[in-house]
């Protein structure tokens, strides 16, 4: 038996999207830059994938700048944010990926850091309180960058983004956020929600590993590294077209796809669910009940080992996590399960199991019984 369920780690890659991205490999493969006809077809699929990435986000396609994943969208965004003047501010959440919060203590600007309450959620009355703190600070908020992600990676809860942007505009700041999760995932609309920057990776929407994007309005960065003039001189070295191709691909596919693909992993989360309820076993599920992601289940069971659990399972061909698997050498409560507050009894025996579009119901109840037989032991 092998049972994948760590899908919020990475995904399968699309099938769809391999066979596009094999002409650009063994056959047209030249360079995008090149100035001669062989560079063509290479330099259109790169305007077209661009188009259609910017299409799935409602963005205009000159502000999608490729990048290597959701790590480098979200330094790029936070440490070359282009400031107004020598001091800026950055506010971010107790809960954000390791790669915004590193990056944050490491841009040189002075940070704040907004709570969250027991689901995981930012209010807009504590995001408007730091912000207004900031701008006690300084007379104005020019140089503020506010970055908030759009769902958590362990957890699952989908912040308001909007009204969180709205409030970040209100108080002059432009805003960010890491939606490495949500994209391809929930609907994502960078005009309606008053996005500023936005980070994602196509690893985590069936596309390939090492490609991913930093959406940016009105040029609000410096350049990640300097070279060529690739990337609109924001990003400089020969764009990875295959990887772009197939990611255009994924994104268009599962955005299309994104409500069947929901309504199958909301099915699959209520399946493994009701399996462990039947037993009754002692669990509580963190994140918010209703605003999550479809099929994230972060879930803490009494008085046990997280990271015993996924190794027991890992012996049973069942693949889960304990969380980020970013993080994965660190095997500490992580700083996520800590900041909503999940009782001590619990925390340490916190696993993330999230499941994918190519999950089954068989797998759902698998894994379930898997748990089930660990536990009761």
């Amino acid at each position: 038996m092998k049972i994948y369920a760590d899908n919020a780690a990475t995904t399968k890659l699309d099938i769809d999207a391999f066979e596009a991205m094999k002409p650009y490999l063994l056959e047209d493969y030249a360079n995008p830059s090149g100035a001669y006809s062989f560079s063509k077809k290479a330099k259109r699929a790169l305007k077209e994938a661009r188009q259609t990435i910017a299409e799935c986000i409602n963005a205009e396609p000159e502000h999608i700048i490729f990048t290597s994943g959701g790590t480098e969208s979200n330094n790029h965004a936070i440490k070359h944010f282009t400031v107004s003047s020598d001091i800026c501010h950055v506010v971010t959440s107790a809960i954000e990926h390791h790669s915004v919060l590193y990056a944050c203590e490491n841009s040189g600007y002075e940070r704040f850091v907004v709570p969250v309450d027991r689901y995981g959620f930012v209010s807009a009355d504590k995001l408007e309180k730091v912000l207004g703190r900031v701008r006690s600070v300084i007379a104005s908020c020019d140089s503020t960058l506010v970055t908030i992600m759009t769902a958590n990676n362990e957890i699952g809860t989908i912040q308001r983004i909007k009204e969180l942007s709205e409030i970040s505009h209100r108080y002059g700041a432009v805003f960010h956020t890491d939606a490495v999760q949500a994209v391809g995932h929930i609907p994502i609309d960078v005009q309606a929600m008053g996005i500023d920057m936005l980070s994602a990776s196509a690893h985590k929407f069936n596309g390939p590993k090492g490609i991913g994007f930093l959406y940016s309005r009105n040029r609000l960065l410096q350049p990640y590294h300097h070279g060529g003039a690739q990337e609109f001189g924001m990003r400089a070295g020969t764009e990875n077209v295959p990887a772009i191709v197939g990611m255009a691909v994924s994104l268009k596919k599962n955005t299309k796809e994104m409500s069947h693909n929901a309504e199958h992993l909301h099915h699959l989360t209520e399946v493994f669910l009701t399996a462990l309820r039947s037993i009754g076993i002692d669990y509580i599920i963190n994140g918010h009940p209703t605003e999550r992601l479809p099929g994230n289940i972060n879930i803490s069971f009494k008085d046990r080992s997280g990271e015993g659990l996924m190794h027991m399972l890992d012996l049973k061909g069942i693949y889960v996590s304990t969380g980020s698997a970013c993080d994965s050498v660190n095997q500490q409560v992580s700083h996520v399960i800590k900041a909503i507050n999940v009782p001590a009894d619990y925390r340490e025996g916190t696993i993330r199991v999230t499941f994918g579009k190519d999950n089954s119901d068989q797998d759902a109840v698998d894994v379930a019984n898997a748990l089930i037989k660990l536990i009761r032991v």
